[in-house]
């Protein structure tokens, strides 16, 4: 029962944290939605954020969350939010509700094409590198204009805003201005950016979306 409140006070305290930093910068913090990174915890780590109210949770794999989150989906919003195969399109189509990663032209066809063949249109992400980090997915700032173009135009895709991942031990504020001034340009709202270290800064340069996993459920290590 210790622990069940522990999740709960970390998850509070999560929220008070986004409520903060977006009054600090002069935003409305219900325009920031928290994105529960449940990838590798246990149950028992992930049912007191659920009890609590929690609705947005991301997922990194998607043979993972299928086993996870599979007949539990009614009124949750699943995002996935780690590289995506091309051979799990057609999955991750039926399943995820968002996909924030993608980052490459084969990936989009498949998309489009699972979208059509299903009927069904998760939203969609595109994942920028702003470190052009190459053990990282996701496009290069300098494609990131022609891509988002390819999507809308050559498959008829409609892309919601963009992702990123800061190199770690760099300062985030400046890939998080970067990746607002791509968005800017490219008329797209949504920003996914910010993770448990970081998510304070995202707010102050405009995320929409804050991706937090150990800061909510603890590090895995000590489960």
């Amino acid at each position: 029962m210790v622990e069940l409140l522990h999740r709960a006070s970390g998850y509070a305290d999560v929220l008070a944290r986004i409520c903060a930093a977006a009054q600090a910068c002069g935003r409305d913090a219900d325009d920031i939605q928290l994105v529960a990174v449940s990838k590798m915890q246990p149950w028992e780590a992930i049912e007191p954020v659920l009890a609590a109210g929690q609705r947005v949770f991301g997922e990194n794999r998607v043979q993972e969350a299928m086993s996870r989150w599979g007949g539990l989906t009614e009124n949750l919003t699943l995002h996935l939010i780690g590289p995506l195969q091309t051979n799990k399109a057609e999955d991750a189509v039926a399943f995820f509700d968002v996909i924030e990663t993608l980052d490459r032209e084969r990936l989009a066809k498949a998309i489009a094409d699972q979208m059509a063949k299903q009927g069904r249109r998760p939203r969609l992400y595109v994942q920028v590198n702003t470190g052009e980090e190459p053990q990282k997915a996701g496009v290069t700032p300098a494609d990131a204009d022609a891509f988002i173009g390819r999507c809308r135009n050559c498959y008829g895709l409609t892309v919601e805003g963009l992702m990123c991942i800061p190199p770690a031990g760099e300062p985030a504020g400046p890939h998080f201005a970067l990746l607002a001034k791509i968005a800017e340009r490219n008329g797209l709202s949504k920003l996914s950016m910010g993770m448990s270290g970081d998510f304070e800064t995202a707010i102050r340069f405009g995320a929409t979306s804050v991706r937090v996993g150990s800061a909510v459920f603890g590090e895995r290590a000590n489960l």
